[in-house]
């Protein structure tokens, strides 16, 4: 080899990488086998952490202009989709740390107070930048989550709370979604129509109904009385921001209803991206509450109902927090809303040839 060739450990830096676990049972001179593999997936987490950051601050910076190109887009749901496959591997990690027994993390637990996975500032930068807010995080023993964070992480991640957001960018670029009105044309008008007609239609179902008793049909109209006004929320903007005050919903009117709308239509050409990204950040929002939940479990199986090295009440602290972790909620409720194929308003021909690919005829 040439001397200025690149060599496989020089690259890697695994002198540094393969010397960075320090084993704390060792250092108090009594050497536990297992955690070594403790530290080593956690250092995976980290590892894999940094790469979610990577990925999304190149989304972050693809929809941080005035306008997304659409050659951008097919970048982001790869972006996504890569983070959608991590996610998978952090969950996967937790059946590796499994095997360790608790008798085994009993034997260093001690050695690790007050360390907890709760000062992982890259975690917390993730979430803070996917768009979790700090009003939706539990309280640390009654204080904020950047509580137990050294001074300069402390720094880091409140700085973060400042930047853009998944959230909020995604939401800005739902709010510049075109079709919704053309000309004459009135999307909403037309829905509204196409639910009534629908509501109506099964409305008569019961009502004609031999096999339901009077009570029981009453029943089922208020239910149908029910799910109007749900969906008038969906038409009226006031009735959406009285929703927005109560946390049952966050997106915007207007971005709400283009994410209907994307769902809707998400067969036409110019949907099928913006779909499959609305499709990604829902799978993003499930993979991290998957994790948690699963998180969660394994921490009730190593201590049961101890609580965690850092002070949380543990496993039952760790299923709470998945509760409360969701960013894109709204996406997951937009299927309240929809209606089948043919129910769908006609788009005028000159919005559907608009949606199509230039060269098709």
């Amino acid at each position: 080899m040439s001397e200025d060739s690149i060599y496989y450990g020089d690259y890697l830096q695994l002198d540094k990488l393969l010397d960075a676990q320090r084993l704390e049972s060792e250092r108090a001179g009594d050497l536990k086998h297992d955690e070594m593999l403790f530290i080593i997936v956690h250092q995976a987490y980290e590892l894999w952490f940094k790469q979610i950051l990577w990925e999304l601050d190149d989304v972050l910076a693809m929809f941080g202009g005035e306008h997304v190109a659409e050659g951008d887009m097919g970048r982001v749901v790869a972006r996504l989709r890569r983070i959608v496959e991590i996610q998978r591997l952090l969950i996967e990690q937790i059946a590796v740390l499994e095997t360790m027994t608790p008798i085994d993390f009993l034997d260093f637990r001690d050695h690790l107070f007050p360390a907890s996975g709760f000062q992982s500032a890259q975690f917390r930068i993730l979430e803070n930048k996917l768009g979790l807010r700090r009003d939706d995080r539990l309280l640390f023993e009654g204080a904020p989550y950047t509580e137990r964070f050294n001074e300069a992480d402390k720094k880091r991640v409140e700085a973060s709370e400042e930047g853009p957001t998944l959230f909020s960018e995604v939401e800005e670029w739902l709010e510049r979604t075109p079709f919704l009105e053309h000309g004459d044309f009135n999307f909403w008008d037309a829905f509204k129509e196409a639910v009534k007609k629908r509501l109506d239609a099964d409305r008569e179902v019961v009502a004609r109904n031999p096999n339901l008793t009077d009570e029981q049909k009453a029943a089922q109209m208020k239910d149908f009385d029910l799910t109007m006004r749900q969906y008038e929320a969906v038409f009226d903007p006031l009735k959406h921001e009285s929703l927005e005050k109560t946390g049952q919903r966050r997106l915007s009117h207007r971005a709400f209803q283009a994410a209907l709308f994307i769902n809707l239509y998400r067969d036409l050409p110019a949907l099928q991206e913006p779909h499959r990204m609305l499709e990604l950040l829902m799978d993003i929002d499930e993979g991290f509450t998957a994790w948690r939940h699963r998180h969660a479990q394994m921490a009730l199986r190593m201590i049961g109902r101890r609580i965690g090295t850092g002070g949380s009440a543990g496993a039952k602290y760790l299923d709470k927090s998945a509760e409360r972790s969701r960013v894109f909620g709204d996406l997951f409720n937009l299927t309240t809303f929809l209606v089948p194929h043919d129910d769908r308003p006609d788009l005028p021909d000159e919005v559907i040839e608009s949606m199509k690919f230039r060269f098709q005829k």
